[in-house]
């Protein structure tokens, strides 16, 4: 009896545990998925739009790859602007709606099945399952299976660039059900956000990749299965990519009004003066304007004027990328917080912005700009008890004081500002002696800022100045790509201005970015060397979030402790896209989420299939 009852309780457990798996054609991270199962395409497209024709990119930069999934190397995706344009070396995903590959244009935290038709999970999101496309195929008609999906994942972990064993670290076991049917075992329960992450895993082709070096950098286009084809290569130069006009996925829900060009050329320039002037002469279609100079004065030239060329500020919702220069905390004397903040109180963005910007930009005044993950005022509700815990580690004006940035008029550095950053150096044990700043042992305050743009001189140089007002040697040096990127990779800088792009919800690239477990790990894009206990813990409480309002709660708090210990000097956003483009293209909208030129088509064109 006592056996038949056991046996009983199994069966019921196991009928509730039944019961508590959900199948979906997407999966929403919170709430609910936007677009039914029986939806067609989405909003922001014409799903009717004709195929042809071709589109004329560019680039800046170079690639000596075209492999995007190592450390050895730059793809094009690694280039400016490459990844708008909707047409890269990248291979399909499971899923689409986040991710780099194809990111949503008009929700946040949701994905919609590609080469998986549906999604199984569990309630206490253990597992997932991922049920894939028979039709799916790589562009040599071999079938997508679960080894293939499986393979990828071992080859990632294994031989990939960094970021991927840090994006699937919580992954316990992968299991191939049959050929079209792939389980993932979680570590723990309770993680929303890791579902998304493997969802955007590319499923790279096992019997293409088994016999090659994988590490290895090559300018042969690797076997892919989406929507283009690379045709020719002209190393570091060139790429032209082509319609697969034969594409399985060509009538998804996720893919019809996108696509729509039958050739798409892209050339790479070194030097942005050049390209400008490139696109002037008419030699490519769509320039996307960083330099607020250009975009005040640079547009008057006949084109324009004619209407031949529309130039557009266009408004989005997209979290912007985290632009700083960053102090490298794995050396003196950045180690040192009142230090780091001298520094930051020596940067006139107002100045900056007036003299070189014409009033463009917005400062930055948080990792996370144009987003909700702001933290804004003082800590309040959930953020406020998330931090309270740490009130010994984190300063205490944290939790009593608004965090803000310095300000000036536009015209100089205060008397007061000054007084300030030399104060807190004097704690740090620095002196100013004659007309330059000296520690204990004599030796003076000075670090070099490391650099890839020359236009970055520019507009570095009068922080330089204002540096070495109060006894500081900042100088500035340019690399080569090459150069730079080996640096970037071994943490061989003091400070550097770089990027870090942010997403509609935040999650394990925070971990890649502050957590001290990357700051040694080659390539990390731990940039500042943060090793901190409680970004630590704040960054759990992020990946850990169930619901919206507690992933909003813990990215504030961890925003406010990032700003708090001033591991980087923030610099200025858009909040607004600025392109301009050849008068002869046709669009529905421009959706909150992305610029949306994958959905773009040419006003006239003979349709094709």
């Amino acid at each position: 009896m006592r056996a038949l009852l056991l046996l009983l309780l199994s069966l019921v457990s196991s009928l509730d545990a039944l019961a508590s798996i959900t199948e979906r054609h997407g999966y929403a991270q919170f709430g609910e998925l936007k677009y039914p199962a029986s939806f067609t395409h989405f909003a922001w497209v014409n799903p009717d739009a004709p195929k042809g024709g071709t589109l004329r990119l560019m680039a800046q930069g170079t690639f000596d790859t075209l492999n995007p999934y190592t450390l050895k190397g730059t793809s094009p995706i690694a280039t400016g602007d490459f990844l708008q344009y909707g047409v890269n070396e990248l291979n399909e995903p499971l899923m689409v709606g986040t991710g780099l590959y194809d990111p949503s244009g008009d929700e946040p935290t949701s994905s919609y099945g590609l080469i998986a038709k549906s999604v199984e999970y569990t309630e206490d999101r253990s597992w997932v399952v991922f049920n894939l496309r028979p039709e799916a195929r790589f562009h040599d008609g071999t079938p997508i299976t679960a080894y293939d999906v499986a393979f990828s994942y071992r080859l990632l972990l294994k031989e990939g660039h960094p970021q991927y064993r840090t994006s699937l670290q919580e992954v316990q076991r992968v299991d191939i059900l049959n050929r079209h049917r792939i389980r993932f075992v979680f570590k723990r329960a309770g993680n929303p956000l890791l579902i998304l992450r493997l969802g955007e895993l590319p499923v790279l082709p096992q019997h293409y990749w088994k016999d090659r070096d994988f590490k290895a950098t090559t300018f042969e286009p690797p076997l892919g299965s989406g929507p283009y084809r690379i045709t020719r290569v002209v190393p570091g130069r060139q790429l032209v990519f082509e319609r697969v006009r034969d594409w399985w996925g060509k009538d998804l829900p996720v893919n019809r009004g996108k696509y729509n060009f039958d050739r798409v050329e892209v050339e790479f320039y070194r030097d942005n003066d050049i390209a400008f002037e490139a696109f002037k002469a008419g030699e490519f279609d769509i320039y996307i304007e960083h330099r607020a100079k250009n975009w005040a004065s640079g547009y008057r030239f006949p084109a324009v004027l004619r209407g031949d060329v529309i130039r557009a500020e266009i408004p989005h919702q997209i979290p912007t990328q985290t632009q700083a220069l960053f102090m490298n905390t794995r050396r003196e004397p950045f180690t040192d917080r009142r230090v780091r903040e001298a520094l930051g109180l020596m940067f006139d963005f107002e100045w900056t912005n007036r003299a070189l910007f014409n009033d463009a930009y917005v400062r930055s005044a948080s990792y996370y700009p144009n987003s909700e993950f702001s933290a804004t005022g003082k800590p309040e509700g959930r953020e406020w008890l998330l931090l309270s815990p740490f009130r010994k580690q984190l300063p205490a004006s944290l939790f009593t004081e608004p965090f803000r940035l310095p300000a000036t008029d536009g015209r100089g550095i205060p008397r007061e500002t000054l007084r300030q950053a030399l104060g807190l150096l004097r704690e740090a044990g620095w002196t100013l002696s004659g007309q330059r700043l000296l520690n204990k042992r004599g030796e003076p305050l000075r670090f070099e800022i490391l650099l890839v743009n020359p236009s970055l001189e520019r507009i570095l140089r009068p922080y330089s100045a204002n540096l070495a007002s109060i006894g500081i040697q900042a100088s500035l040096r340019t690399v080569d790509r090459a150069q730079y990127k080996q640096r970037l990779d071994n943490f061989d800088y003091d400070m550097v201005l770089m990027t870090l792009p942010q997403t509609l919800s935040p999650g394990l690239e925070q971990w890649q970015y502050f957590h001290s477990s990357q700051v040694q790990v080659r390539g990390s894009k731990n940039y500042a060397g943060i090793a901190n206990p409680v970004v630590d813990q704040l960054l759990n409480h992020l990946l850990a979030a169930q619901s919206r309002d507690e992933q909003i709660a813990a990215a504030r708090a961890l925003d406010r402790v990032l700003l708090w210990e001033h591991y980087s000097i923030p610099n200025w956003h858009l909040n607004n896209h600025r392109l301009a483009y050849r008068n002869r293209f046709a669009f529905v909208t421009t959706p909150p989420y992305t610029l949306g030129l994958r959905a773009w088509w040419l006003k006239t064109t003979e349709n094709t299939p």
